[in-house]
């Protein structure tokens, strides 16, 4: 019984801390301590080696464990893992802003286009019903009339010309197609030979000299198209841009003219700021174009009486010279306008152009 009383009273003496170990609370704090220091030291070295970026293929963590020996070696390649992942999301941030800077962009784009639009349309319906304003130069409107019903005249004469030219060839060809049966017929008919050979004679000739005035006459024609198709043309197109600067300088101006007649509050100001810069910007663009269309109409009227000149006076001086039966005088006219006739079936198509 004094063995067992001794026993408990023993038990009694040693304190038994919470993981069962027969070290005493003091100790077990101590030790606590001492791993979360050596805990906080290794994940500087941590930071440190992965800072100083040395290959993390060759090095190893150790770590201890709570209360024990024993060590363990964590595999580097979770953390290597880890590092490019976060390599690469960082790498996909700039690719993702650059992507909706240019979205951004696209949409203001198209916002400007929409409002521009807008305001031309309502412009153009205020203009058609007669309720709104539009700048008028009377000078400048007079000269692209006279400049457009020019051009549907020299169009008229374009398509008579070409006409011309499509009926005497034909004619050529049957001209050409009528002395070849008179030749042939003065061979095989010994009591006509004579008339035969004369008319073939003088069909050989017509065609000779209506080949040289379908030289003549194509120079003319390819003359009038450049004039009408090119050079009458890309005035014409730099009206159409100046009209349409002139119908967007109309629609901001009526646009600045609201917002100046309405109150003046902190967002209408700022409103009728922006109004009036575009505004500016409009009404710079629409004399930038008034000031180009003015020189061109009158560069392309110098330029078409020089041309239609030139043209007009070969046209009368052939025509004249074939029907008067002038062969030289014909061909002195050609030499005259450095005209160059094309060999009889250069402009005929090969045969494999023609299956």
């Amino acid at each position: 019984m004094a063995d067992s009383m001794m026993s408990k009273a023993a038990t009694m003496e040693i304190p038994i801390n919470s993981n069962g170990d027969s070290r005493t609370l003091a100790e077990d704090d101590t030790l606590e301590q001492a791993a979360k220091n050596q805990w906080s030291l290794k994940e500087k070295d941590l930071q440190q080696v992965m800072v100083s970026g040395p290959n993390l293929n060759e090095t190893s963590i150790v770590s201890g464990g709570y209360g024990g020996t024993a060590e363990g070696i964590i595999p580097t390649s979770s953390i290597k893992g880890s590092n490019m992942h976060h390599t690469n999301s960082s790498s996909s941030i700039p690719a993702d802003e650059a992507s909706r800077g240019v979205a951004v962009e696209k949409f203001d784009i198209v916002k400007k286009w929409g409002l521009n639009t807008y305001k031309c349309t309502k412009q153009m319906i205020s203009e058609r019903f007669g309720r709104g304003s539009r700048t008028v130069d009377l000078e400048l409107e007079a000269q692209i009339e006279v400049l457009r019903e020019t051009k549907r005249k020299y169009e008229s004469v374009l398509h008579l010309a070409r006409a011309l030219t499509n009926h005497f060839y034909s004619m050529v060809q049957t001209q050409n197609a009528l002395g070849d049966t008179f030749a042939d017929l003065s061979q095989k008919s010994p009591e006509l030979r004579d008339e035969f050979g004369y008319n073939a004679e003088t069909q050989k000739l017509l065609c000779k000299n209506g080949e040289t005035l379908l030289g003549a006459i194509n120079y003319f024609v390819s003359s009038i198209n450049t004039l009408v198709n090119k050079t009458m043309e890309d005035t014409l197109l730099t009206i159409k841009m100046y009209e349409n600067a002139r119908l967007e300088f109309d629609a901001y101006r009526a646009d600045l003219e609201e917002l100046n007649m309405g109150p003046r509050d902190a967002v209408t100001m700022a409103r009728f700021e922006a109004a009036q810069e575009q505004y500016q910007i409009h009404k710079d663009k629409y004399e930038r174009l008034r000031s180009d269309v003015t020189i061109k109409i009158k560069f392309l009227e110098e330029n078409k009486v020089k041309v239609m000149h030139k043209q007009l006076l070969l046209f009368h001086n052939a025509i004249s010279a074939y029907f008067a039966g002038n062969q030289q005088q014909l061909e002195q006219t050609l030499k005259q306008f450095n005209i160059k006739l094309k060999p009889p079936g250069a402009d005929k198509p090969s045969w494999l152009e023609e299956q």
